[in-house]
């Protein structure tokens, strides 16, 4: 993620009244147990599957689903997809709208998350991304060849590799501008035959009544009230993905080509959500 993305009247602050301070209670308990459970089970499992299949994960990818599917069970959010997850060797490529992509992303299809190399620093964040296969990369040049090498290594295996192209998160309603430059790589002599891109369309619908940027997370907003008024929400909304059409890298002309046709498609599944049309 590079620059955070800037949004009018940035939602800040939240104090629960005591009904909804039960409610975060009642689905929080129950959420960090789920997730702290399932990656203390996922790093256990680690210890014999690292050693017998090396970058291959066959076990614990279905931890995290588990995991990320009935994270929205407990916090109520509808959860649907349409279309097809691909299943040659490749990369999605997605809008970014906050940490529910994680859970959204992970819940229908095994990915592993492209992130820089910064947040394998942060405090609780960085030992979770780590745990679950995410892939770290610099922006320093002299690191490009060795960073293909990991995609390429990664690729083979079968792992499917999530990029966000806007390069930050925005409030839901919106798909930003997608980077071209993330789609470099795949145009390397050691990628580009054999990969395959495809775009997924993440649409949240706010709770009935609330500001429908509700499930955004970006610019300057703190993660725990966005978390807490997530958890303290009497009726929650819906998420739902949209999977696209994937397309094989060898068929476009280059790295600008394929950004705009994966935009294109994104900003289409949005539909009349998207307030950058």
């Amino acid at each position: 993620m590079s620059a955070t993305w800037r949004g009018n009247h940035e939602p800040h602050g939240f104090r629960p009244s005591v009904i909804e301070r039960m409610r975060i209670l009642r689905r929080g308990i129950p959420l960090g147990l789920l997730v702290f459970g399932g990656l203390v089970l996922l790093l256990l499992v680690r210890l014999f599957e690292r050693p017998i299949y090396g970058t291959q994960r066959p076990i614990t990818p279905h931890i995290t689903q588990f995991v990320c599917r009935n994270a929205f069970r407990i916090l109520g959010i509808t959860y649907a997809t349409s279309g097809e997850p691909m299943h040659q060797k490749g990369a999605v490529v997605a809008n970014h709208a906050g940490w529910l992509d994680i859970f959204s992303l992970n819940a229908r299809k095994r990915v592993y998350f492209v992130s820089k190399s910064e947040v394998a620093g942060w405090p609780g964040i960085g030992w979770l991304a780590r745990a679950t296969g995410t892939v770290f990369i610099n922006r320093d040049r002299k690191e490009a060849h060795s960073q293909i090498e990991v995609f390429r290594t990664r690729l083979m295996a079968g792992h499917k590799l999530l990029f966000f192209p806007e390069g930050t998160s925005s409030d839901s309603q919106r798909v930003l501008p997608f980077k071209s430059t993330l789609f470099a790589a795949f145009f390397t002599p050691d990628l580009r035959e054999f990969m395959w891109v495809q775009p997924v369309t993440l649409r949240y619908f706010a709770p009935e009544g609330r500001d429908p940027r509700f499930y955004g997370w970006w610019g300057d907003m703190e993660f725990g009230p966005h978390l807490l008024q997530t958890l303290a929400t009497k009726r929650q909304g819906r998420v739902e993905l949209v999977y696209h059409t994937p397309v094989k890298v060898s068929d476009f002309a280059g790295r600008k080509e394929l950004a705009a046709h994966c935009e294109a498609a994104v900003r289409e599944g949005l539909g009349d959500l998207n307030v950058e049309r």
